[in-house]
């Protein structure tokens, strides 16, 4: 009887240490938890998906069936919540991070410890690119995170540098649209080397657009979302950095010699404008009042003959008191 008791007494502490004690958890506001019970996720009522959900909007079609994850029912902050001993709760942070761009999980040496990425461009410069990337856990998709996947985050790294090497081979800047093209100057740019560094550099903007619209279906995939990619550098390799400098230094004395032109050239055209403009209302001034004469003379005419003759000689009166000297032809 003494060792049924102890059993007994040993199987309640156990369970209520095991149950009720470690039974019991929270989640904290900068987390989201997962139940699965007999390893199973504990789904949500009608066999929903991941396609279901916005975050699948940026996937291809062929890759909807690939990335169908179940969705799974989300334990929200707060507590203290129960579980059986067959259950197990997985807990993920959903909290924003920022890494560096260049960081390699698997291999923390790479990319020069994780500082610099490199990338070929499509006149072949080996260029070294700087940024960071800012992620956190899709709370739509946590089946990808925690079971999809086995590393979600390695993955996302991958995918996110195969696209910005893809976009830096064949990047082309765009064409700067011209309000009259055939009138409009050839100003030398940094077209003549190819794909430039430059060129790179002053549409860094559209590079990072590029990239969050292009890794949005990230969440779909992989469970993680790319909040924005933040590519700060991008650095010529050092054996061209000398060339690159003169090229730009003599690209930007041209530019400006030929800004320096225009400018000049449209000042002129806007004085010449200005001086026909100011020669017209000189001769339209000088016009009209001799046709108002003309209207008054032929008013006269219409009025009678006598009248146009009689203007005339008052007209020839006036005149003559201003003059100091007359002189008249005599008829012989």
């Amino acid at each position: 009887m003494q060792i049924l008791a102890g059993l007994l007494i040993g199987w309640l502490a156990w369970f209520l240490v095991r149950v009720v004690l470690l039974g019991t958890y929270t989640v904290n506001q900068n987390e989201r938890a997962v139940k699965t019970i007999f390893g199973r996720a504990e789904r949500l009522p009608g066999n929903a998906t991941t396609l279901e959900d916005p975050i699948s909007a940026g996937l291809r079609e062929d890759e909807r069936a690939r990335y169908a994850y179940p969705q799974v029912r989300v334990i929200q902050p707060g507590g203290p919540y129960f579980q059986f001993p067959w259950e197990k709760v997985y807990k993920v942070t959903i909290a924003t991070n920022t890494v560096n761009m260049a960081l390699d999980p698997e291999v923390p040496e790479a990319n020069e410890f994780g500082t610099r990425l490199d990338a070929v461009t499509k006149d072949q410069l080996n260029t070294g690119l700087t940024g960071q990337i800012r992620y956190h856990v899709s709370e739509n998709n946590l089946y990808a995170y925690l079971f999809g996947i086995k590393q979600p985050f390695v993955h996302v790294m991958g995918y996110f540098v195969s696209v910005l090497r893809q976009r830096i081979s064949n990047f082309e800047a765009k064409a700067v649209p011209s309000a009259n093209a055939e009138e409009a100057p050839v100003i030398p740019s940094t077209e003549m080397m190819g794909v430039s560094i430059n060129d790179l550099r002053k549409n860094l903007r559209d590079l990072n657009e590029y990239m969050d619209q292009e890794c949005r279906a990230t969440a779909a995939r992989y469970g993680v979302v790319l909040d924005a990619s933040l590519i700060t550098g991008i650095d010529p390799p050092p054996e061209v950095e000398s060339a690159l400098a003169a090229i730009n230094t003599a690209h930007n004395q041209v530019s400006s010699d030929i800004s320096l032109a225009q400018a000049a050239a449209d000042q002129k055209i806007v004085q010449s404008k200005r001086a026909v403009e100011i020669e017209t209302l000189k001769a339209q001034a000088e016009v009209q009042p001799i046709k108002l004469l003309a209207e008054e003379l032929e008013q006269l005419h219409r009025a009678g003959p006598g009248i146009l003759d009689a203007y005339i000689r008052n007209v020839k009166l006036k005149l003559y008191d201003k003059a100091k000297m007359t002189y008249l032809e005599v008829r012989r």
